[in-house]
């Protein structure tokens, strides 16, 4: 896991298995070489923690996830 101080730039995007209701849901800032940070949609303002995963290892994570493997 990384650390990155500056996101105030950062497109982010909402899951797309979010519903509208403002559920358990995490947002993914892409565009960042070699980086992909996430937030919980809910603290979304600025006053929420942002866990910073090298991309490969945040892809291999989704993957997994998608296979049934976590």
């Amino acid at each position: 896991m990384m650390t990155c101080n500056d996101l105030s730039g950062a497109e982010w995007h909402k899951s797309s298995y979010s519903n509208g209701d403002g559920g358990n849901c995490v947002e993914v800032a892409c565009g960042l070489p070699g980086l992909m940070p996430v937030r919980d949609s809910k603290r979304a303002g600025g006053d929420g923690a942002v866990i910073v995963f090298p991309a490969g290892g945040w892809y291999a994570f989704v993957d997994a996830v998608k296979r049934g493997q976590i």
